[in-house]
This record gives structure tokens, sequence and C-alpha cells, in this order.
């Protein structure tokens, strides 16, 4: 799967859409985290859970295989 973005657009499993804002760091630890934004709201996930799959087991009604998926991508200028 590859790496989000900036501009990006994704679908949550459980049906929101996102927009991908920028791509960080964390301070102490240098992680990579996705920033994104939803319904007026900014929101940090670490990149390796922005890029996991859907628990199948948790969730077994869910055909998406990953949490977030793209549906369009942005412009990269």
């Amino acid at each position: 799967m590859r790496k989000p973005n900036k501009g990006d657009k994704y679908r949550h499993f459980k049906g929101i859409i996102l927009t991908v804002l920028e791509i960080a760091k964390h301070s102490e630890t240098l992680e990579e985290m996705v920033v994104y934004e939803h319904d007026g709201e900014i929101w940090v996930r670490p990149m390796d859970l922005f890029l996991s799959k859907v628990d199948h087991d948790k969730y077994p009604d869910i055909k998406q295989e990953y949490r977030f998926e793209l549906i369009e991508e942005g412009n990269n200028d």
C-alpha cells in the first residue's frame, strides 16, 4: 500500500471521508504521523495504524481491506 500524500482523500472503513493535510514526525520517537481533516476537525494518527488492515475478527461485516483506503489523489505540486 502506498504512503499517503498531502491532499489525498481517504475513506475510513466506517464511512467517513478525510483529507490528508501533512505527514509529520513525533518529536520524541520520530515516528511518522498522518495529519488529516474530517468535518472541520484536525486529527493525527501514527502512519502504521493509518496503513493497517481492518480487524475482520472485530468487524466481520466490513468489506474494506484497509482501515483507510485512497479514493482520490491530491495535487502534489
